[in-house]
């Protein structure tokens, strides 16, 4: 995708926009975007408009979520779900390679992975800021993810700029949304007054400018930017959570002793769902397999968590072995030493965790928590690598 685009944006009919969706599938893309499966509006394999959440939306609290039916027929009408697109770009799973036994030994193979053509529907502005985190660590650096980068040169990214908030959403808080600036192929913005049902998209890319005049529709004016804009403040302005993130780095860093890590402690589960729904977490494990007879040896790469006891295990024993130690490494380095390291915040404002934590812990409120009861002195002197 290039950051380039000369088109004006056009307002396309409700009747007209699956137009769109033919066309990227005559282009060769596979469609995955938002649809409804048990009880929850996830991202998957869509073959049209059809099987978009039409008429859905979602309620989200810490530790709740369930979708209910809007009023309009809304195509976009919701908020994030527990899926993010990393799970089509940074795979829970992968075969690194497979041993066959052979005769004269073993014979190893590296399993070629089918990279597909994919278009995202419905991207949000903080998960474009999730992906770019996730192409800064797995790809924009001398060490490269190999299958993260060859699916992520084959994606074609349909933006949708919120009109609303979820409950657990602060992506204000962290510059993240909840408009897409940049990062998209084209962004989409819904709009519906009544029966009158339209969206003007913009282009971002010469990829989006080819797409988009194959779709009919005509010039946008001020008057349909306008109106978009101010859905978009409207949903600015509807945030369920606030996290202030003012000089955060150096909070959390001299806040490492700070009692309020043990009353986290009492309630987490150590289950791990917080980074699972996280669409910047990249954390792997490597495990190798055998069959029963002995006859085929694979080594497979899965997500894991910093959440699980083992995943700190070095030769002397696991290195963070209560759960306040585990939470701590977490949460500080998602908004402080991820600053260090990769230059940015590892939090885009999504609100996952918050939602499908099973006992509600809210990272806002443990971050805003710390704050109050910070422990104050100078902040300490961190020695570069």
């Amino acid at each position: 995708m290039t950051e380039s685009s000369t088109r004006t944006p056009s307002l396309v009919a409700r009747d007209d926009f699956p137009v769109l969706f033919k066309v990227l599938q005559e282009a060769g893309y596979d469609l995955v975007g938002p649809t409804v499966c048990d009880h929850a509006i996830v991202y998957e394999s869509i073959g049209g408009v059809d099987d978009l959440p039409i008429g859905w939306t979602d309620e989200q609290e810490a530790g709740s979520y369930r979708i209910k039916p809007r009023n309009d027929k809304a195509l976009f009408g919701f908020n994030v779900g527990p899926h993010s697109w990393k799970k089509f770009l940074h795979r829970p799973s992968i075969s690194l390679w497979k041993a066959h036994k052979k005769e004269s030994g073993f014979v190893v193979s590296v399993t070629d992975e089918l990279v597909p053509k994919q278009a995202f529907i419905g991207v949000r502005s903080c998960e474009l800021h999730a992906i770019a985190i996730q192409d800064r660590v797995l790809m924009g650096d001398c060490f490269v993810d190999s299958s993260y980068a060859a699916r992520r040169q084959n994606i074609f990214t349909v933006a949708v700029q919120c009109t609303q908030a979820g409950g657990t959403c602060f992506c204000v808080s962290m510059n993240s949304g909840p408009k897409a600036d940049n990062g998209y192929d084209l962004a989409v913005t819904e709009l519906i007054d009544g029966d009158y049902h339209r969206f003007l998209i913009e282009s971002g890319s010469d990829a989006g400018d080819e797409i988009l005049s194959q779709v009919p529709g005509v010039a946008a004016n001020q008057h349909d930017y306008d109106q978009a804009e101010r859905a978009i403040a409207s949903a600015a302005s509807q945030m369920g959570r606030h996290l202030d993130t003012t000089d955060i780095r150096d909070l959390l860093y001299r806040n490492t002793e700070n009692n309020h890590w043990e009353k986290i402690a009492e309630r987490c589960l150590s289950c791990t769902n917080c980074t699972m729904v996280c669409p910047t977490c990249f954390c792997t494990t490597v495990e190798d397999v055998t069959d029963l007879e002995g006859e085929i040896a694979e080594r497979v790469r899965h997500w894991d968590s910093c959440f699980n006891a083992n995943f700190s295990f070095l030769h002397g024993g696991v290195v963070r072995q209560s759960t306040a130690s585990r939470y701590r490494q977490w949460m500080t380095h998602k908004l402080a030493s991820w600053q260090d390291q990769f230059g940015s915040s590892g939090c885009v404002g999504c609100g996952r965790c918050v939602s499908w934590c099973p006992v509600g812990i809210d990272i806002t409120e443990e971050a805003n928590a710390i704050r109050r009861s910070d422990l104050g002195g100078k902040t300490p002197t961190i020695v570069e690598p």
